[in-house]
């Protein structure tokens, strides 16, 4: 049987597997994508971004493309049976950092996933296998060797590497026998997609939760003419009786007054909620990441960006093992940083879902009582990672954010005004209140330079390849002076590598990523 070699091969073409093969294939590598469906879904799964989502999506495709039917959410109420206001997940009183976009955004998702699909496509370096069913996985050689089912018949391919993104059934955890842990949520609920034939009332433009025990039930705005709306089953219905058109338009008429004259249903399905973490995600030579590590109830609205999260956490990192710039130990960091976080997330997540599936009346009323009383927990900012690729000094005020995103501002760079990342690309960036290269070493500078590391001043002192950044809404000259730093690191993933308190500081900062990242010494003679 014919061998091909990759560098790469992503299983699955989902928004993580489409992150990750884009980012992969932009930084040059030999990617394939197996696919076991024929083409993109094309119908609404995902509801919901949040803004650093978005800031990751702008690496892998036209940004502007994929948000083009999307609104901004303000507010996720949570009321109970009565219609009496719990909460609201989207707590308007707690600041949050500007990321370029709106903090919460509603989208349509096949527009996401035709944008990052039309951007790869343009790639000759990626190989697309649609229809295309992984039936083997040995890892026991120099590379991974993959047996596929195709169209045509049996093949055998080889990668050096493999990202698993095959969802929450997935071959490639089942093939490596890593088992899950199951924290024990698991309920049903029907979906039903819609698209407006006239404007619904105003009171639907708002994403609203109903916790009634009797049976659940909750809608939202899908971007600017599409609504989503939920129903919670009850344990003796059953799942083709309740996908039926018929059970859709019985209960959209007597919760929402609802009728066929309003909406078109586009996509009606019983979804099953769980809340399981794969026991590892992989090493070696094969990783996992969305679904196939982790899948949490909806609440957040956090699934899809935890793995969009995944892709671009893993891709710059395996960037650096295939041009042997960094050892393959660096790999490693990708479970370290991203459990905890990801852990996080669906404890909340699970928090949320057990408020919404309440099917007690009287644990309702005491659960109503603790939010009467303020007894619940806050939903609170996700975590900075705590190890991994990140400054080992967590001291101070400006150390707890070592690890988190760092706000997104427009800067001015010769004359051209946008968002930061548009003008780093999913590179370092390096942002200093001073030209950085005057305190740099040359052996300092060749690394950075070897990194892709772009390098910024906020003073008018440029010189040596670094740009003078205009700052044009007063974010990064906003940020270093709040935390009482000079400079700071940004990784490509958009999380923060970093601060050096003084220009002076910055040498030692700069060898501590050069040690962190396990650098080549090679890469630096080269």
């Amino acid at each position: 049987m014919k061998q091909i070699e990759f560098d790469v091969a992503v299983i699955g073409y989902g928004p993580t597997g489409l992150t990750a093969a884009s980012l992969l294939g932009q930084l040059g590598h030999r990617v394939l994508v197996i696919e076991r469906w024929p083409a993109l879904y094309g119908l609404p799964r995902l509801t919901h971004v949040d803004g650093e989502s978005a800031r990751l999506l702008s690496h892998a495709c036209d940004i502007d493309e994929a948000l083009k039917d999307s609104s901004p959410i303000n507010s996720y109420v949570f009321y109970n049976a009565r219609g009496k206001q719990l909460f609201d997940v989207i707590d308007p009183s707690s600041p949050s950092l500007p990321m370029g976009f709106p903090t919460h955004i509603s989208i349509h998702q096949p527009d996401i996933e035709a944008a990052v699909d039309r951007r790869i496509r343009t790639l000759s370096n990626v190989t697309l296998m649609m229809g295309t069913e992984l039936t083997g996985l040995d890892t026991r050689g120099d590379a991974v060797e993959l047996s596929v089912k195709t169209g045509a018949g049996q093949a055998m391919l080889r990668s050096r590497y493999v990202f698993g993104a095959d969802g929450a059934r997935s071959f490639v955890r089942s093939a490596l026998g890593i088992e899950r842990d199951d924290e024990g949520f698991n309920e049903r609920w029907l979906n039903v997609d819609s698209e407006c034939k006239r404007p619904l009332p105003a009171s639907f433009e708002a994403t609203k939760q109903y916790c009634d025990p009797a049976r659940g039930h909750m809608f939202m705005p899908i971007g600017k003419n599409r609504q989503r709306f939920e129903f919670a089953l009850l344990p003796h219905e059953d799942t083709k009786e309740m996908e039926r058109p018929e059970t859709a338009w019985r209960l959209l008429q007597h919760y929402h007054g609802v009728g066929p004259e309003h909406i078109k249903i586009i996509r009606q399905v019983v979804y099953y909620f769980e809340c399981r973490m794969a026991r590892n995600w992989g090493g070696g030579r094969v990783f996992l990441g969305g679904d196939a590590a982790h899948t949490m109830p909806p609440y957040l609205g956090q699934g899809a960006c935890s793995g969009i999260r995944d892709a671009a956490n893993f891709a710059w990192k395996l960037d650096l093992v295939l041009r042997e710039a960094a050892a393959p130990a660096i790999l490693d960091s990708y479970e370290t940083e991203r459990r905890p976080h990801v852990a996080y997330i669906m404890s909340t997540a699970l928090m949320l879902g057990k408020v919404a599936n309440t099917h007690s009346r009287m644990t309702a009323f005491f659960r109503d009582l603790a939010f009467r009383l303020n007894l619940m927990p806050a939903v609170r900012s996700f975590p900075a990672f705590e190890a991994g690729v990140v400054q080992s000094d967590r001291s101070g005020e400006a150390g707890k954010v070592v690890g988190s995103v760092p706000p997104q501002g427009r800067i001015c760079v010769e004359g051209r005004t946008a968002r930061f990342d548009a003008h780093v690309g999913y590179r370092f960036a390096l942002i200093a209140q001073r030209n950085p290269a005057t305190f740099l070493d040359p052996r300092q500078s060749k690394f950075l330079g070897e990194l892709g590391c772009r390098l910024f001043t906020l003073a008018d002192d440029a010189s040596h390849g670094v740009q003078r950044i205009v700052d044009t809404d007063g974010i990064y000259s906003g940020y270093l002076a709040e935390k009482g730093r000079a400079a700071m690191l940004i990784r490509p993933d958009t999380n923060l590598f970093g601060f050096a308190e003084s220009m002076e500081e910055l040498p030692r900062r700069v060898d501590e990523l050069e040690q962190k990242l396990a650098w080549s010494k090679a890469a630096l003679s080269a």
